[in-house]
């Protein structure tokens, strides 16, 4: 699979890597099998997927301890990104941005992951209680302890919320611009995806200006790009697409021609070329730095997304996903 680099310190990954987010955490809790999740991710290292993004708060914890038994037979063949910053109650999530805990979340994740460094440290959210500097401090104390090689951020998007235009990241860019005067940021993960591009506007070339790797989360549109979402089937009480305002029947059925627009463009590339690999093919025409982050819990779909990595779109092909219609949501 094609190589790419994330940050200054040129820290190389696959094209495409695997978001392990849905093993243990947001999707529904019915469909989640600890031994097909753990040959998914196998799947994905052996196709070249090497970025392996997970978080302390996906389960929580479990998500970590899952990766952990994959890195402790093959941590060579993987870059691992992990997150702290959020706990996770019984009904909500705060944000903690406390040095010690910070410290502390660490060494926790260390263990979880059974390896001796992470490679990519990302700060999930910031603590509106906590200066960012300050927990941006501590996240590089532990690269300087060597348990840390490389530090991220996560946007904050729009996530069941209006759009905002081009405007949507101004907050994450301030935040950044803060933190960059502390210590190098290497990667920035935020959602982008042909039916979510809002980051196109201001924040990946904000990023690229300055050498910094950006991880596309959600590339599939959560699966709707896929195709393989039907309207109105529905989704379980705790899968958060059931609260997205994407994903009523009305506006999946409303936007089903994005993914027929899709379909038109992979056609032209081979009868086993698939919509959300042509999905994924236009986040990594986006930018040389730019890395698609998939999630899944099945192993065919780890090898599918894996092998979107070598589909170069025309450009007839960009400017056909170009003219697709925006997609719509409840709001609308």
């Amino acid at each position: 699979m094609e190589r790419r680099t994330i940050g200054a310190r040129a820290l190389a990954v696959g094209a495409v890597g695997l978001g392990c987010m849905p093993m243990s955490w947001a999707y529904s809790a019915s469909r989640r099998r600890g031994d097909e999740s753990l040959r998914a991710v196998h799947r994905a290292l052996d196709c070249g997927s090497t970025l392996l993004d997970t978080a302390d708060m996906y389960g929580p914890f479990t998500n970590e301890l899952l990766v952990g038994r994959v890195l402790k037979e093959r941590r060579a063949d993987a870059f691992v990104s992990t997150k702290v910053g959020l706990l996770v109650g019984e009904q909500h999530i705060v944000a903690n941005g406390r040095p010690g805990y910070v410290k502390r979340a660490c060494d926790a994740s260390l263990r979880r992951l059974q390896t001796d460094v992470i490679d990519l440290y990302q700060l999930h959210r910031a603590d509106p209680e906590v200066p960012v500097e300050e927990t941006w401090g501590a996240m590089a104390e532990l690269v300087r302890a060597g348990k840390v090689r490389a530090l991220g951020l996560c946007a904050v998007g729009a996530r069941g919320g209006r759009r905002s235009g081009g405007r949507l990241y101004d907050a994450t860019i301030l935040q950044l611009q803060r933190v960059q005067q502390v210590f190098p940021v290497s990667a920035v993960e935020a959602e982008l995806s042909v039916w979510t591009p809002d980051a196109l506007d201001a924040l990946l070339p904000w990023c690229e200006a300055r050498d910094i790797g950006f991880l596309a989360a959600m590339p599939l549109g959560n699966g709707f790009l896929t195709g393989t979402l039907v309207p109105g089937v529905g989704f379980e009480a705790d899968d958060v697409r059931a609260r997205h305002p994407r994903f009523t029947a009305e506006m999946m059925a409303a936007n089903q021609p994005i993914v027929a627009g899709l379909r038109r463009v992979a056609a032209r590339h081979g009868e086993d070329v698939t919509a959300a690999q042509v999905a994924l093919a236009w986040v990594l025409a986006q930018g040389r730095h730019v890395v698609a982050v998939p999630g899944t819990k099945r192993e065919r779909w780890a090898a599918e997304n894996a092998a979107a990595a070598g589909l170069r779109l025309t450009p007839q092909d960009l400017a056909e996903v170009a003219r697709l219609p925006q997609a719509l949501g409840s709001w609308d």
